[in-house]
């Protein structure tokens, strides 16, 4: 009888310690979750702030540039994609439709010295370029928490209770094609540059 009883007792404490076991990588499998949710909250946030911008930008360079409605209907279609992305994937490929568009845009605005200029074209470069920098930083800590995620629902034993939860791998921000391409880099000669 007494066997029976220290057999009972440790058969209740191994059922207890496996059941404190899986609580807390469930409880660490929806931190990480809940994390992944708040660093593309964070940047989310910062693309609603400079999807705000761009229609300010757009009507200060229209002026200028009535000659280059290309690059202008580019940053305008870009920030419809953008607008109406709905997950994550579709919104890290518009975001990166519209910071190639706003780069056309600023490059194309170098030939246009009025508008270089015009105050509040450089108030809004700026405050877009600032927006570009802070939402590459989001960009950097969101891939990070995806692969801290990715990494722990994909190891035993982890990967039982990520299945018990229904949690699948999420996507990271990806660079695109023309992100990669080396840029090629001239420099115009200077005919009359004596010494």
């Amino acid at each position: 009888m007494g066997s029976s009883i220290i057999t009972g007792l440790a058969f209740f404490l191994f059922a207890a310690g496996v059941l404190i076991y899986t609580v807390i990588l469930y409880n660490g499998l929806v931190r990480l979750r809940n994390e992944n949710d708040r660093a593309w909250a964070n940047i989310d946030v910062l693309l609603k702030q400079r999807h705000d911008e761009i229609p300010n930008l757009v009507e200060t360079v229209k002026g200028y540039m009535q000659h280059e409605q290309q690059t202008l209907l580019a940053v305008t279609q870009a920030r419809t994609a953008s607008m109406s992305a709905a997950s994550i994937g579709q919104k890290a490929v518009a975001d990166l439709q519209m910071a190639s568009a706003l780069r056309g845009l600023f490059a194309v605005a170098e030939n246009y010295p009025q508008l270089k200029a015009n105050e509040n074209f450089l108030k809004l470069q700026n405050r877009i370029s600032d927006l570009e920098e802070r939402i590459a930083d989001r960009r950097e800590f969101f891939n990070d928490d995806v692969n801290t995620y990715n990494t722990r629902i994909g190891q035993i034993p982890e990967v039982f209770v990520a299945s018990f939860m229904s949690l699948k791998p999420r996507q990271m921000f990806k660079v695109s094609d023309e992100d990669r391409r080396l840029v090629e880099v001239t420099f115009a000669s200077s005919q009359g540059s004596g010494a």
